[in-house]
């Protein structure tokens, strides 16, 4: 166990890491339009250069996860920061919309290596009369990446172009190792001398691309035997991994594990209903509203500011409450905030957007940290990896299913056409559309938030 100094450098290096990738990803979501006149791609496109982000980084949470258990998470960690880093820059200089597309692959394969870590290391330090105060921080500074990143990423792009918020994060990357360099001491490879399990991983992998893959198809027909191949890799993945010795996933810890399953799931559903708000707004606000790049970046901070001020609260609250309770209030919140925007039109008020943001956001805050502390409360310290690596992959699979969702929208309303003026009335349809779906996902998950168990009693 650390010191208390060691743990408070743990910490920060967290937080950066934990920093970085939503700075990113918000960043990118108020400069898609500007990507789009560059490149002169359509909405699609514009899907996939955010989607394909988050499909590296499902692919590949959970096999780095166990690969962490095993070979040291400071080592993954430290790895992870660099290739995001390297990444980073290359999407800057992305000449096309396929190179970027690629590097961005790249910098999902380094944030799968945050991911699996980061929360793993900040649970393992601190104990749990303060984990979930702990969390509640790591998970404020995704908040504060997400506060930052449209407003910053909004000025960068009407300033100095959509690079910018690419070439920003080098020198938070290089903070961030020289950090962990000096101060980050531990490997904490609690699975050490046990096999990594190769064939699992690779088998893994195919079963949740095409799974992903299918899924960001709809409502093409094709996305249906892609789903149907990721159903039979499914199958002979569960069959692999009973007969391995030290499988990637041990389906016998976990699916005993009451609290752990419905909170994974829970967290799945709420990043469904809520990842692609910010794309779908950001398209709103300037396409529809006319807002510029940057005003619509201020706009859209009203929701991760909410997040970014409770969430440390929700957090200490779980470390007294019950997790279950707050966060099926955040996620009945979550859907009250949702609800509201099915009602958008082009003349709503800005105030409105401005308020149900703030609604969202306090939802989101409630139902986050609560949901982490339960979820890594209820695994094993052997077992940290692979369940910090879950907690990540069920935020990229819900990521992607909205995204999925956002963008079978567009397909349907708009098709493989630029977004011009002649549009706008079909944009508006679709994102009417999804926000009533995303609506009804989440008040669905009011109710497996809700009958996850507990882990106070535990």
């Amino acid at each position: 166990m650390a010191d208390e100094r060691g743990k408070k450098i743990i910490l920060l290096v967290a937080s950066l890491s934990s920093f970085l990738v939503p700075f990113t990803s918000s960043s990118i979501i108020v400069a898609l339009p500007s990507m789009a006149l560059q490149f002169h791609v359509d909405a699609v496109t514009l899907g996939w250069i955010t989607s394909v982000y988050i499909i590296a980084a499902a692919v590949f949470i959970v096999p780095f996860g166990r690969y962490a258990d095993i070979v040291g998470r400071r080592k993954i960690f430290l790895y992870g920061v660099l290739i995001f880093t390297i990444a980073s820059l290359a999407c800057a200089l992305a000449p096309s919309e396929e190179i970027l597309i690629a590097f961005r692959f790249l910098q999902g394969v380094g944030g799968a290596m945050l991911f699996a870590t980061s929360v793993a290391i900040v649970t393992q330090v601190y104990g749990p009369g303060e984990r979930g105060w702990a969390l509640g921080i790591t998970i404020a500074t995704v908040y504060a990446g997400l506060s930052i990143g449209p407003f910053l990423g909004g000025i960068l792009t009407d300033t100095f172009g959509w690079p910018a918020i690419f070439l920003i994060n080098v020198p938070l990357g290089i903070l961030t190792i020289a950090l962990t360099l000096r101060g980050v001491r531990n490997e904490w490879a609690d699975a050490a001398g046990e096999r990594f399990d190769l064939g699992g991983a690779v088998i893994y992998g195919v079963m949740l691309f095409t799974f992903i893959y299918g899924m960001l198809l709809f409502p093409d027909p094709a996305g249906l035997a892609w789903i149907a191949a990721a159903l039979g890799a499914a199958i002979i993945f569960y069959r692999w991994e009973k007969h391995q010795e030290s499988p990637l996933i041990d389906f016998s810890v976990f699916m005993n594990n009451r609290t752990f399953v419905f909170s994974n799931i829970a967290a799945m559903i709420n990043y469904g209903a809520t990842y692609g708000v910010g794309v779908l707004l950001s398209l709103y606000l300037q396409y529809i509203q006319g807002f510029s790049a940057a005003t619509a970046g201020l706009i859209l901070v009203a929701q991760p500011v909410v997040q970014t001020i409770f969430s440390p609260v929700a957090g200490r609250l779980s470390d007294r409450i019950e997790p279950r309770v707050v966060a099926t209030a955040g996620m009945a919140l979550t859907a009250l905030g949702l609800s509201f925007f099915i009602f958008l039109t082009p003349a709503t008020p800005l105030f409105a957007i401005v308020a149900s943001l703030m609604v969202l956001g306090l939802g989101y805050g409630l139902f986050s940290s609560p949901n982490t502390n339960a979820i890594m409360s209820s695994a094993h310290a052997r077992h940290l990896g692979i369940a910090s690596g879950m907690v990540a992959t069920m935020r990229s699979l819900g990521q992607l299913l909205s995204m999925a969702i956002a963008m079978c929208c567009f397909t349907i309303f708009i098709g493989p056409v630029t977004i011009t003026p002649a549009v706008y009335p079909a944009l508006m349809t679709g994102v009417t559309v999804a926000f009533v779906v995303f609506t009804v996902l989440c008040s669905a998950g009011v109710g497996i938030s809700y009958i996850r168990g507990t882990i106070h009693s535990v």
